[in-house]
């Protein structure tokens, strides 16, 4: 162990010991149980958001959540062009964003800048705990609404707009021990091709500091001796145990055209579902979903978060997304 990690462990510990909450202290024991009970990670794979440069980190500005780098350059193209249209009657400031637009239009970049501020394409690595009994479910001291809605379509925002990602963020000594663990943590395995495993291993070197997002929460299904997610991350476990409860009573039969008397029984097991409140499991003819804790790390270098990798896969180029804007703000939809 280098000295910089034990001091960020001894500060850790200092840390917790000054504020002396009750509430951390329950949180840190329920980490240490976790990672005993579920002592290995279970990798997913890379997720891709916006970050921007300010003050003293790099400020999440796009959720960290898409499958591929360019709709993150995507979602940074809009961010940019609806500033130009909402945010500002500076015809300069204008022309700057819109600069920033063309050559998301055109090039597959990784990083702009737009009014004096640097954007970047981040790149993470999505993985859960995983134990004898399969992957983790939420902690009982993991962010809950108090009354939580079954209907609302309106949840809460992601944990991610707002976050400042830096690795010397302090979280607790099992927070700061995962991120030592996993600085040397590399895709290994046939299952990866080399040009990935090579990637991987290249990272670990040229951006060896760990920063940990915001934990979320899925839906899983068992599938065999492993688990398939099922959706997008979400912000709260009950946010995924909606997402859970709107499938099986209702999206899952209108998409994959079921029968009426296998609708109804998904239904029926929907809404057992959602009266025993808080569970995080539900079976249904024969399979098995979990709602599952699900964290996010980011690699960083000395110029800061780690970009898209070489070998990370884009199944679309660049493209012209919004109509062109005058530098006065007039929109033309024809054009």
């Amino acid at each position: 162990m280098t000295d910089d990690w034990k001091r960020r462990l001894e500060r850790a510990h200092l840390e917790m010991v000054g504020r002396d909450d009750p509430v951390e202290w329950v949180k840190e024991a329920s980490g240490v149980e976790a990672s005993l009970r579920y002592p290995q990670l279970a990798l997913r794979g890379p997720l891709f958001g916006v970050a921007v440069e300010r003050g003293q980190g790099w400020e999440v500005v796009r959720e960290i959540g898409a499958g591929m780098p360019q709709e993150a350059r995507d979602s940074l193209n809009s961010l940019l062009w609806f500033r130009a249209k909402d945010d500002t009657d500076d015809p300069e400031v204008r022309r700057d964003l819109l600069a920033a637009v063309a050559i998301l239009e055109k090039e597959p970049v990784n990083e702009v800048q737009a009014v004096g501020e640097r954007y970047r394409i981040v790149r993470a690595d999505e993985f859960a705990r995983s134990g004898d009994d399969g992957l983790e479910p939420p902690r009982p001291t993991d962010p809950d609404p108090a009354e939580p809605s079954w209907d609302d379509r309106n949840g809460p925002p992601s944990p991610d707009l707002g976050f400042v990602l830096t690795p010397e963020r302090t979280d607790g000594l099992t927070q700061e021990a995962l991120k030592l663990g996993l600085r040397t943590f590399a895709y290994t395995g046939d299952r990866y091709p080399a040009r990935v495993r090579n990637d991987s291993l290249r990272a670990v070197e040229t951006h060896p500091d760990i920063a940990l997002l915001p934990v979320t929460f899925g839906v899983a299904e068992r599938n065999g001796a492993g688990w398939q997610p099922r959706g997008g991350l979400q912000p709260t476990p009950h946010e995924a145990r909606r997402l859970l409860y709107s499938g099986m009573t209702d999206m899952w039969a209108r998409i994959y055209k079921y029968p009426k008397d296998k609708a109804e029984r998904y239904r029926l097991a929907g809404e057992e579902f959602r009266a025993a409140g808080r569970a995080d499991e539900a079976r249904v003819g024969g399979r098995l979903f979990r709602i599952c804790r699900v964290e996010r790390l980011v690699r960083f270098g000395p110029d800061g978060p780690e970009t898209p990798r070489p070998s990370d896969v884009d199944e679309y180029g660049p493209i012209k997304m919004h109509p062109t804007m005058d530098l006065d703000g007039t929109v033309h939809h024809g054009g």
